[in-house]
């Protein structure tokens, strides 16, 4: 009943019938494997990674089972969580590892990621808070001593110019990063849309 309603394209009447075969049997991985398909396709993404990674745990089939880490990955990639999806394509992989398509999705992840400028910010968020916990020392250090104090404002100011430079060196660095993401990116929306544009996810199976 699932299968033929998803078939018609009929989302949440499959969504209803894989449930309640779930209902009858939790640990069905088949079930938890199209469940995860039918929410995958009416846009409910938490939901379907919850039920592939479950399909996964207890999956035997290798081939199955590295269907369900793709679909994971598709998800991650879609929403651009980069890591997450390479995590999952490298599982999927590690059961098909004939897989170009699965390949294919898991360079492009590793490319993205490395041109990703919130990557970069993040590092410079951990730059500036490393920065003010080395000013609250140097603030205590001259209460302390006042010939402390000013050796320390010396090396503050020698800090500072450093600082200065450092994160001017940054800003370049994170503009020239920016800049070459925004090309990868064309480059990679051109490929995709000649790719079918998203990655595919993968549906049902003649045999579940």
């Amino acid at each position: 009943m699932g299968n033929r309603a998803f078939h018609a394209q009929k989302w949440t009447k499959a969504e209803i019938n894989y449930r309640k075969a779930l209902a009858k049997n939790s640990s069905n991985s088949q079930a938890l494997y199209n469940l995860g398909c039918a929410l995958l396709q009416q846009d409910k993404d938490s939901m379907a990674v919850e039920q592939f990674e479950k399909a996964s745990k207890i999956e035997n089939n290798p081939f199955r089972r590295s269907k369900s880490y793709h679909n994971i990955g598709v998800i991650m990639q879609k929403q651009r969580q980069y890591a997450q999806a390479i995590d999952a394509y490298k599982m999927s992989l590690r059961d098909n590892p004939g897989d170009n398509e699965t390949r294919y999705n898991l360079a492009l992840c590793k490319k993205l990621l490395k041109n990703n400028p919130n990557q970069q910010n993040k590092k410079n968020d951990k730059n500036k808070d490393k920065n003010k916990n080395k000013d609250k020392k140097n603030q205590n250090n001259k209460k302390e001593d006042q010939n402390q104090n000013k050796k320390g404002q010396n090396q503050d100011k020698n800090k500072n110019q450093n600082q200065r430079h450092e994160q001017k060196m940054s800003r370049d660095n994170a503009d020239q990063l920016l800049n070459a993401a925004i090309q990868q990116e064309k480059a990679t929306k051109q490929k995709m849309q000649r790719n079918m544009s998203q990655p595919k996810s993968r549906n049902l199976d003649k045999n579940w």
